[in-house]
């Protein structure tokens, strides 16, 4: 552990943005979330009827998990708890293996490895950067919510458990480090494993009553539901997540204690002794290296569409007994009806998602100008702007087919609940794609940092974070208009619970042609790499 110390300095230093982001949203999120619920629900009873019709709808069930304790601190358990430790294992792993795999893919860590740094250093530096980012987040929401008044122990275990999901999943992502030998394979594995652990909770909570709640305990995901936070908390499912954390940790460290660096433990599949016609454009380069992205974040979307699509049902019975979460949907835009202000609301939150996906395919050129690749590409006969939109092309295109797998799933499932696939599939694929402009605008942003400042390139994620703060609890917790309206997704139409306006989507499309534009133009004039 030679020089871990330095280490741990430089990965803060390299992250410092990025994590500040992660730690703020991930914090603030449910304390935002239970301010909500303590102005939305007064008395008991409107508690209690929201809890009775949550319990009898297992498309919620499915989503956010069961719900424990009808007071504010168990409905905020229940509305973020879930969800929100999901996307802290996400984050937990994105970080371990951007200062793993991908510092020994671009031949850093055998840089390092050169000084005076001992073997294991770079794993135990990154390990702990992650764990402080993950207690950070937790400190901030337990401290977060005691202030708001809710009990002390409820607030510590909903804290805790968030920091115990980022030491686990940093464990994962440390074994998806050893095991794979691309980046992008680590993060695949990592996320697929994240997903598995999702579905495997999923299936658990729904099927409890049928004998397969079991499944829930083989998930890490799914602990902190069976935690109980503010519904007399089981502290001893914390020694769950520290053995898994310990378990997976020691695996990853044993490993790499056996393989030469820059190697994974499973050795990659050979390619063909000759490379296809395709690669000697950069069109077929680009379509190589985001192919296993599109497909994946595709797949994963559309189940997100099929799970919306399951819920329509019965969000009229839900909101039509609780008043108070008729509100929330009201403040998030109005509706004609209930039915069309949810999947409003729905394909608002898979348009964000999907915003994730249009940055990192867009930022896929820093990482390959960062690996010195791209010199080599240009080194041929190929201009600057064809390579810059060869990749530029995923981040506008991969979007609309993710939102319309997405969308036409949802309206085809919950069509084929009401009998009529033939109208619902159609509107709410509308609906999805209104919302592709908005997402058009970040991958505009991303592309304007790429070609003008490249060094700032990753403060697109922080557009999208304060998007997605605006979005889904600026109305809520009342910000001004003039704040709300910095978020492209504001002034999108909410189809199909509002008629379509062209204006706002001229207005958008205006803004996202003179960023890329401006991008573009950067990337002539600039050194590369920068």
């Amino acid at each position: 552990m030679t020089g871990a110390g330095k280490l741990i300095r430089l990965y803060l230093r390299l992250d410092r943005a990025r994590l500040a982001i992660w730690v703020l949203v991930l914090g603030i999120a449910p304390v935002g979330t239970a301010s909500a619920f303590q102005g939305l629900y007064i008395t008991e009873a409107s508690r209690l009827r929201l809890a009775s019709t949550v319990a009898a709808n297992p498309s919620f069930t499915a989503l956010l998990g069961p719900l424990y304790d009808p007071s504010i601190g168990g409905l905020t358990a229940w509305r973020i708890g879930t969800l929100g430790s999901l996307i802290v294992g996400l984050m937990a792993i994105l970080t371990m293996l951007r200062h793993t795999r991908d510092d020994e893919e671009a031949g850093r860590r055998e840089v390092l490895g050169s000084t005076v740094v001992g073997r294991h250093a770079p794993l135990g530096a990154a390990l702990c950067v992650t764990i402080g980012a993950g207690t950070m987040i937790g400190v901030i929401v337990a401290a977060g919510l005691t202030g708001l008044g809710l009990p002390l122990a409820g607030s510590v275990a909903f804290g805790a458990a968030f920091t115990l999901m980022a030491v686990a999943f940093a464990a994962v992502g440390a074994l998806a480090a050893q095991l794979t030998q691309a980046g992008s394979t680590g993060r695949g594995l990592g996320v697929g494993l994240v997903g598995l652990f999702f579905l495997l909770r999923m299936a658990g909570d729904v099927g409890e009553s049928d004998g397969w709640g079991w499944l829930a305990w083989l998930s890490p995901v799914g602990w902190f539901s069976r935690l109980r936070p503010f519904a007399d908390e089981r502290w001893w499912v914390f020694a769950l997540w520290a053995g898994f954390a310990g378990v997976v940790a020691a695996s990853a460290v044993l490993i790499q204690s056996r393989r030469d660096v820059g190697e994974g433990a499973i050795p990659p599949r050979p390619g063909p002794s000759r490379a296809p016609a395709s690669l000697a454009s950069p069109a077929g380069l680009a379509w190589r290296l985001q192919r296993g992205s599109l497909l994946g974040w595709t797949f994963g979307l559309a189940v997100l569409g099929v799970v919306y699509g399951a819920a329509g049902d019965s969000i009229g019975d839900l909101l039509g007994a609780n008043p108070q979460l008729m509100e929330i949907f009201e403040q998030i835009g109005g509706s004609r009806t209930l039915t069309d202000t949810f999947f409003a609301a729905a394909v608002g939150i898979i348009a964000l998602i999907a915003s994730a996906y249009a940055i990192r395919s867009v930022l896929k050129l820093k990482s390959e100008e960062d690996s010195l690749r791209t010199e080599m590409v240009l080194a041929t006969a190929t201009p600057r702007p064809r390579f810059a939109w060869s990749h530029l092309l995923y981040g506008l295109a991969g979007p609309v087919l993710i939102l319309a797998s997405a969308g036409a799933l949802a309206g085809a499932t919950y069509g084929a609940i009401v009998g009529d696939v033939a109208g619902e599939a159609p509107r709410v694929l509308v609906a999805a794609l209104a919302q592709v402009p908005a997402v058009w605008v970040l991958t505009g942003i991303a592309m304007a940092l790429y070609g003008l400042a490249p060094h700032l390139s990753s403060l697109s994620w922080g557009a999208l974070a304060l998007f997605l703060i605006l979005g889904q609890l600026g109305q809520i917790l009342q910000f001004p208009q003039w704040s709300l309206d910095l978020s492209p997704f504001t002034h999108i139409p909410l189809i199909p619970a509002e008629t379509f306006t062209a204006t706002p989507f001229l207005a958008l499309l205006g803004v996202v042609a003179t960023l890329i534009l401006a991008g573009i133009w950067g990337f002539r004039r600039r050194d590369i790499p920068a």
